[in-house]
């Protein structure tokens, strides 16, 4: 190989350097933070970008939301109760420059952040809450988290609570507190239905006894009641209220007829 075709071979792939150097392609959903011997120059993108060799550089910087995984951490309850709790959190970059220059590696930074946060946050409140409060408790950790990422350009945007994992024991203690409760409503609600039936009865009663004639159809209503079920024997009660017109009748004969017979 002659000594003209190794420098030409040596010129070309310097040249492939240079421009492998200069010519970055930044995406639509990515930002090029440029420094320029060391200082910052400032985001560009998207598109192609045009650096000066050995000169400028480039770091990419992606925009688009990220979901990280908290792991599972073991959290003690403000009425301490110990728990094993993981979360999801969603979060972006806003700021590319900050991203860059103010944190080494942003979203271990945000990792440890959530981790330390979820911890401290669910230590604060009880079981009860956390398990019924699930929502307020959230809107906490994701204020947090935000307030304290804002520095490094990422914008937290959701925090949720995925899966609380209880103590044996604790299951066992909830599971017979809930039979107890469904206990304690269904004796209620039977006891409602008592005291509503015995006020229908007593009302029933009232109307019966202060409506003429009332309890004499109610009487007859029993008897076609019972003459549907084809029976060869009935046996029914005789209310004296029946009685009475004809006693009465029979004593005003009666009292009619002893005159006479005291005078014969």
């Amino acid at each position: 190989m002659s000594p003209s075709l190794i420098v030409f071979a040596v010129v070309v792939l310097f040249v492939l350097m240079v421009l492998t150097s200069a010519i970055k392609i930044v995406q639509e959903y990515e930002r090029g933070v440029v420094f320029r011997l060391g200082r910052l120059v400032g985001p560009r993108g998207p598109g192609i970008i045009l650096l000066i060799p050995f000169v400028e550089r480039m770091v990419k910087v992606d925009l688009r939301v990220l979901t990280m995984d908290i792991p599972v951490q073991e959290v003690i309850t403000r009425d301490n109760v110990t728990i094993r709790v993981n979360a999801v959190a969603y979060f972006r970059v806003v700021d590319p420059n900050a991203s860059v220059v103010n944190v080494a590696d942003y979203i271990r930074a945000t990792s440890q952040i959530a981790q330390t946060t979820l911890r401290s946050v669910l230590g604060q409140v009880e079981l009860d809450e956390l398990l019924a409060e699930r929502e307020k408790i959230n809107q906490k950790l994701q204020e947090i988290i935000d307030e304290q990422t804002e520095p490094w350009g990422v914008k937290v945007s959701i925090v949720e609570v995925k899966d609380v994992e209880l103590p044996d024991t604790m299951q066992r203690a909830m599971a017979r507190q809930a039979e107890a409760e469904r206990e304690k409503r269904a004796k209620i609600i039977h006891a409602e239905g008592e005291f509503a039936a015995a006020s229908q009865l007593a009302e029933a009663a009232r109307v019966l006894l202060t409506v003429p004639g009332a309890l004499q159809l109610r009487y007859l209503q029993t008897l076609t009641e019972i003459a549907t079920e084809r029976n060869s024997t009935i046996i029914f009660p005789l209310p004296i209220e029946l009685l009475a017109p004809l006693l009465e009748d029979r004593r005003a004969v009666a009292q009619t007829r002893a005159p006479a017979g005291s005078s014969e």
